[in-house]
């Protein structure tokens, strides 16, 4: 008996060392805050970007009623933008992570024919690579609308035969150099690409680009926070790095303008009026590590302008071009597509390819996605993406909500 009692005792101890130093660790745990406890690292600042328009079609080339090439672009932006403190989960995990808000405004240097668009847009940015303390390299995107632009319509065609909506969106892309000349000024340098497009809600939509250097100037408001030096322990590290599972379901809808070929020989057709879409995402993804995940879709879309060429009203054409509706599974698509995404607080942007398998009469087949999830919640995000064709054929964009379980 004396013996059991011992085992006994030497068993208790074990799992009491084990329980305390459980309860020791959650402690510890629960002493680092998440990133919206502490206060925000808040920065404002702004940015100057001229850049190259490059001459993707003919309105861009001079075929416009001044006969003039655009060429370039200057861009100006005031921009308020915070980090998460360094102190926090989310400041230890995602060091130099930034994010805020932009107010830019856009001259081509021919208002007259694109007029001078202003930008709302959100950006996000991290770096890549440090050189020291104070010098980084790090990437950044940018989403928003566009609003003024001098666009297209029937009764004043020449205007601007690129845009054909007063407001668009606004996506840019942009790697940049970042040097804290100060505790409380940081420079940054570097090049980035906009692209404006109405996402093929109007037409036309041949949209805008442009490709050239940013150069900005941002001040720290409130308190030094000289600890942004402060290194994640450990076990932080390694559980924000442990692979996992995770499964987005993601419902969505867009509205689209279509051309048609119809008749003997084929002519292309502009439907009037705008056609809606109807679709859903369900994407299995495995976490790599905390910055990216990978992983498979199954798409389904319904779209109201697609496989219409069948049932196309022989004789009509034009504003009157007429046809009968299809049966709902000849404008239903299913594919599978592949998936990678930048996986980081508050936002996940995931770029996708895939093919599918059910495709109405005169889709493509192959199509890509880019879509920016923004979380509202721990599980709920709203999802703005845009879907392509062959990697040229604008199709739609992908309004909607998801859940991430």
């Amino acid at each position: 008996m004396r013996i059991e009692s011992k085992h006994q005792n030497k068993l208790s101890g074990v799992l009491l060392t084990f329980l305390f130093a459980a309860i020791g660790f959650a402690s510890y745990a629960d002493s680092i805050p998440s990133g919206f406890s502490n206060p925000l690292v808040w920065r404002l600042g702004a940015e100057v970007a001229p850049a190259w328009v490059p001459g993707t079609n003919g309105f861009l080339d001079g075929e416009n009623p001044l006969g003039r090439n655009i060429r370039n672009n200057l861009s100006a932006s005031l921009r308020a933008g915070f980090s998460f403190a360094p102190d926090t989960r989310e400041g230890l995990l995602y060091k130099g992570l930034y994010q805020g808000i932009g107010l830019g405004y856009t001259t081509f240097y021919s208002s007259e024919l694109l007029g001078t668009p202003v930008s709302a847009y959100i950006y996000q940015g991290a770096p890549i690579v440090r050189f020291s303390p104070k010098l980084w390299l790090g990437y950044e995107w940018q989403f928003g609308a566009a609003f003024g632009w001098k666009h297209y319509d029937h009764e004043t065609a020449e205007n601007n035969a690129v845009v054909s909506t007063s407001v668009t969106a606004r996506m840019g892309l942009g790697i940049k150099m970042h040097y804290d000349m100060t505790s409380r000024v940081r420079l940054s340098f570097g090049v980035e690409a906009i692209h404006y497009s109405n996402g093929n809600t109007s037409w036309p939509n041949a949209g805008v680009n442009s490709l050239g250097a940013s150069v900005g100037v941002a001040c720290l408001l409130g308190s030094d926070k000289s600890s942004e030096e402060a290194e994640a322990p450990a076990w932080l590290e390694e559980e924000a790095d442990r692979g996992r599972w995770f499964y987005d379901l993601t419902a969505f809808g867009a509205w689209r303008k279509r051309i048609v070929n119809v008749g003997d020989p084929p002519t292309a057709e502009l439907c009037p009026g705008k056609f809606a879409i109807a679709g859903f995402q369900v994407s299995p993804m495995r976490r790599l590590n905390r910055w990216v995940a990978v992983g498979a879709a199954l798409d389904v879309q319904w779209d109201e302008s697609a496989g219409l060429a069948p049932y196309w009203v022989e004789g009509s054409s034009d504003e009157n071009i007429k046809f009968e509706r299809p049966p709902f599974m000849k404008q239903v698509s299913a594919g599978l597509s592949a998936h990678a995404e930048l996986t980081v607080p508050i936002f996940s942007v995931n770029a996708g390819f895939g093919y599918d398998v059910l495709s109405p009469r005169g889709n493509n087949r192959f199509y890509q996605s880019l879509t920016l999830k923004t979380f509202v919640t721990d599980k709920l995000f709203l999802n703005v993406g845009y879907r392509l064709g062959d990697f040229k054929e604008p199709q739609n964009l992908m309004l909607g909500l998801g859940v991430r379980l």
